[in-house]
């Protein structure tokens, strides 16, 4: 219907324009940024087998999936192992190489008792003095012999330049229609586990396994490039191995020889070396632990054999399409990026989250297991770039929600303070109409002279220093942590303990009103030229209990304090005039900052007041000392010990030059009896 059309258009143009709000509130950089780490969360999903830390851990879960869905195998009956023992260079004498004439005379055994083909895992790179009957032996084989080929380009800590110039010298000299190279290369990856196939490299003859079967019936073309899985397999029983494994010695006995015929006739021999330090690799049985023989390491030979076999079954195993890697590396980064947009509840996606991560990993175990080839498919690659999504995109989104309350908290900061509308933005039942009791740090300054200064300005010039003086004495309100109630002309009324009070209030609130007076000065100095000069600012700070809340009306709300323990702030402010003082703070705010900044100022009696309050002025600059010299003058005084005054007035005298606030004190206790205090008017 045209109506559902209509309506359908609208929800998607209203989700695009929501789409762009929310990547302008994000930002160009971030956007980029967030862009950047999906295509890496997307490139993590899929070639996490080609990058160092994940390649381990994605080695280390194959080998999981490879032991456990290894399939069991009862001994093969095709593929025979001759090996060299400890016993047998016991015996011969030799160690490496080892001894030849028992070759020579095993493989004329072999040769005897119908074997299908030979294969030697032993490299001839070194002339000997057995070589003329080994050579008589080769030449004489009805049987194909393949003998062990390495070159030093591929493999050069197998053999060395002058060691493959030998090796091609002997082959050369015994090749034969029934005899040839076969490469004996097997790579490891980089933990230095055997796990693949070999590449076939130029120059290099076909590997041992494809060449023993490359005339037969046997043969498979597709293993001729193959690069995929090496089969293992693990014995049904502890006492029947995969592979029959002869000691050489044994069948080079034409009196024992005939003994073990049944395990030589019709089958691949396989020969070479079993030694426990020698030519022995890893296999994924090595991390995880052959569940049958507890043997973990094999010998080369027998990677061969295992090669060899898996081809004889035709187990080849495609590798995953590009297109299904691809497919599954943006499906495991969208499901990131679904899971950080989603809006459930927080035990919804907690479960959406485990069984992500449980598919992550069970998807390659269940592939292994219906007979797939695994060993290239990601799977801590997934999981490593979901997490990359999901963190990408939930950081771009909390920044859009942070922006949007940043908006929302600076609309509320044109009617009220910003820690206020940062405390509703929190808890919005606070924006309601109430008032309640706090005992609060309220703080009042003043520009001296401002006033006199508008009739002497042009208006414009008067808004663009107000504004700037404004702009720098709450800032620094704003830096201490207070709340801004108010601006009263050039003056700023703030307080702190609400709405929240923190154990450092009174700290924060007199550094503020230090910094309040360098911001003031800072001001004044700075002003441009032509500007009459400007007076300095003064700070008043009392400690009291005030009803702090929202006043004004449902149409217009403001947060803001009200009660006597303001007035006194305002008293304390205008008090600086006549002390010749910057900032006075009264002792109930002195005795809760856990400062040592001030000197005592007297006892005065504010305009408007009948109890006197003892006040005292911030010097962090001066040293104990010296503002002790104060504190000794006011004792005194209200000691009556008058001789003691005078003493201490004349001794300070000469060195308070300069302080107006010490001048006026010795001048008010001089006009003032014995503890009296000192009325303000």
């Amino acid at each position: 219907m045209p109506w559902r059309n209509e309506a359908a258009e609208a929800g998607a143009e209203e989700i695009g324009r929501t789409a762009l709000r929310g990547l302008g509130q994000l930002g160009v950089q971030r956007t980029v940024v967030a862009l950047a780490l999906i295509a890496i969360a997307l490139f993590v999903a899929f070639s996490s087998w080609r990058l160092p830390l994940l390649r381990d851990a994605e080695a280390a879960l194959y080998d999981l999936r490879a032991a456990n869905f290894a399939p069991p195998a009862d001994t093969d009956k095709r593929v025979t192992l001759v090996v060299y023992t400890a016993d047998t260079n016991r015996a011969t004498g030799q160690i490496s190489p080892v001894d030849r004439t028992i070759l020579a005379k095993a493989l004329t055994q072999i040769d005897q008792l119908g074997a299908k083909g030979v294969g030697i895992d032993v490299l001839f790179d070194s002339p000997q003095d057995d070589d003329e009957l080994l050579h008589a032996s080769l030449k004489a084989m009805q049987t194909p012999v393949y003998l062990a080929y390495a070159d030093n380009k591929t493999n050069p800590e197998a053999i060395t330049y002058e060691q493959e110039q030998d090796l091609k010298a002997f082959q050369q000299s015994v090749k034969t229609q029934k005899v040839g190279p076969a490469s004996i290369l097997l790579e490891t990856d980089a933990d230095g586990v055997a796990r693949r196939w070999p590449k076939l490299y130029a120059g290099l003859p076909p590997l041992l396994s494809l060449a023993l079967t490359q005339n037969g019936p046997d043969a498979d073309k597709r293993f001729a490039s193959f690069t995929g899985p090496i089969r293992f397999r693990v014995p049904t029983a502890s006492d029947r191995p995969v592979f029959d494994k002869i000691p050489i010695d044994l069948l080079a006995d034409p009196e024992t020889a005939p003994f073990v015929a049944d395990v030589i006739k019709g089958r691949y021999v396989l020969i070479g070396g079993d030694f426990s330090d020698f030519d022995q690799f890893d296999t994924p049985f090595t991390r995880t632990g052959n569940p049958v023989t507890g043997e973990t390491r094999m010998i080369g030979v027998e990677v061969h054999a295992s090669m060899l076999a898996q081809l004889l079954d035709k187990a080849w195993k495609a590798p995953p399409a590009v297109w299904v890697k691809v497919l599954a590396a943006v499906l495991a980064v969208g499901l990131g990026v679904a899971t950080a947009v989603a809006q459930a509840r927080t035990w919804v996606l907690a479960l959406a989250v485990l069984g992500q991560f449980a598919l992550f990993l069970a998807v390659p175990f269940l592939v292994e297991r219906a007979g797939y080839d695994t060993l290239d498919l990601p799977a801590t690659g997934w999981l490593i770039g979901w997490l990359i999504a999901f963190t990408a995109v939930s950081s771009g989104l909390r920044a859009i929600n942070a922006a949007q309350r940043e908006f929302a908290q600076g609309a509320l900061g044109k009617y009220l303070p910003r820690s206020v509308a940062a405390e509703i933005m929190r808890n919005p039942e606070r924006l309601s109409l109430h008032g309640e009791k706090r005992e609060i740090f309220c703080l009042f300054s003043d520009l001296e002279g401002f006033t006199k200064l508008t009739h002497a300005v042009e208006p414009e010039m008067i808004a663009r220093l107000l504004n700037d003086y404004l702009d720098r004495l709450s800032a620094v309100v704003l830096e201490y942590g207070g709340t801004l109630d108010k601006f009263v002309g050039d003056a700023v009324v703030a307080f702190w303990g609400a709405p929240i009070a923190y154990p450092d209030d009174g700290e924060r609130a007199v550094k503020a009103a230090w910094a309040m007076y360098l911001a003031g000065e800072d001001f004044r100095k700075n002003v441009p030229e032509g500007v009459p000069k400007i007076g300095r600012t003064r700070v008043g700070v009392h400690y009291g209990e005030a009803v702090v809340g929202n006043f004004g009306g449902e149409g217009r709300i403001q947060y803001t304090a009200l009660g006597d323990a303001m007035n006194t702030a305002a008293r304390l402010e205008g008090a600086n005039k006549t002390l010749d003082t910057k900032v006075l703070v009264s002792r109930e705010a002195v005795e809760r900052c856990g400062l040592d900044w001030f000197r005592p100022m007297g006892e005065v009696v504010l305009r408007g007041r009948s109890t006197p309050v003892q006040v005292y002025e911030p010097v962090p600059d001066m040293t104990q000392e010296q503002r002790a010299v104060s504190a000794d003058l006011i004792s005194a005084h209200s000691a009556g010990e008058a001789d003691r005054v005078q003493a201490l007035t004349d001794s300070v005298r000469d060195s308070a030059q300069g302080d107006e606030a010490m001048m006026n004190l010795i001048e008010r206790l001089r006009k003032t009896h014995e503890g009296e205090s000192y009325g303000l008017g």
